[in-house]
């Protein structure tokens, strides 16, 4: 048989070729057991919370999780073709009520304000402009009730200077074949990942790319931009649990309050 290759072009950053594979490539993840943790830090610093925003949602599946497990959810992404994936599961599940908003992180503009928010999986690590994450952060903060929580995780400097750096990924999944090339600029800690999927079709493999550009953040960074925000940094622990960073840990989840 002969295989030819079709590509597949799209518009840098809106994640609409990512999109359509994300799940595929997060199988490893257990939206659930993330639910819980959340759970478990909001039982403890903000016991009555009840309204939780999730940004930058991607696909849903955590607002999804946090939905079954009691929380008032609003999810919220930039980007129409994750969301558009979300509304197809939330199709599915009648029982849950969801609020999903098409709004960036900077542009966050909520009809009131929220007990908690969450970010995971490094969506913060895609805000790649500093100015831009702190206009983030002040939405956050401008839309969350004093004594409310803002709970994100973020890829470590460590993990984009020693993991991802300039290396190549490869994936064969079902029916898929993804070929991960990053490019680190060190100067920012930023790492460009060109990510082409060869999906499997009648007469061979159609081929779609994707850019995606992630800038990594120290602890101290962080944490300044929280407390011009109004914020005062609870906790940083590490990869989904409850114990101090190590030096080596690719990621770090933040547990801030507004004051």
């Amino acid at each position: 048989m002969i295989y030819y290759f079709k590509k597949e072009f799209k518009k840098m950053n809106d994640y609409s070729v990512f999109a359509k594979f994300y799940d595929q490539l997060t199988l490893n993840v257990s939206y659930h057991d993330r639910a819980l943790y959340f759970k478990k830090i909001i039982e403890k610093f903000c016991p009555d919370a009840e309204i939780l925003l999730d940004l930058a949602c991607g696909t849903g599946n955590l607002s999804i999780e946090l939905s079954r497990l009691g929380f008032d959810v609003i999810a919220a992404d930039s980007s129409c073709a994750m969301l558009s994936e979300l509304y197809e599961k939330k199709s599915k599940f009648s029982e849950l009520d969801i609020l999903v908003l098409n709004q960036s992180m900077q542009d966050l503009d909520l009809f009131g304000t929220v007990d908690v928010t969450v970010s995971a999986l490094d969506s913060i690590n895609h805000v790649t402009n500093v100015k831009t994450l702190q206009t983030a952060f002040d939405k956050v903060s401008l839309f969350t009730n004093p004594g409310g929580l803002f709970i994100f995780d973020a890829n470590t400097v460590y993990k984009h200077r020693n993991v991802l750096a300039s290396n190549t990924f490869v994936y064969d999944l079902d029916n898929i074949y993804c070929v991960w090339q990053n490019a680190l600029d060190p100067s920012l800690d930023t790492v460009t990942m060109d990510i082409d999927f060869f999906e499997k079709d009648n007469d061979g493999y159609h081929r779609s790319s994707d850019r995606i550009i992630e800038r990594a953040y120290s602890e101290e960074q962080l944490t300044d931009m929280l407390k011009k925000s109004g914020f005062e940094v609870l906790n940083i622990f590490g990869d989904y649990n409850l114990l101090p960073p190590a030096e080596t840990e690719q990621r770090i989840v933040f547990v801030a309050k507004k004051i």
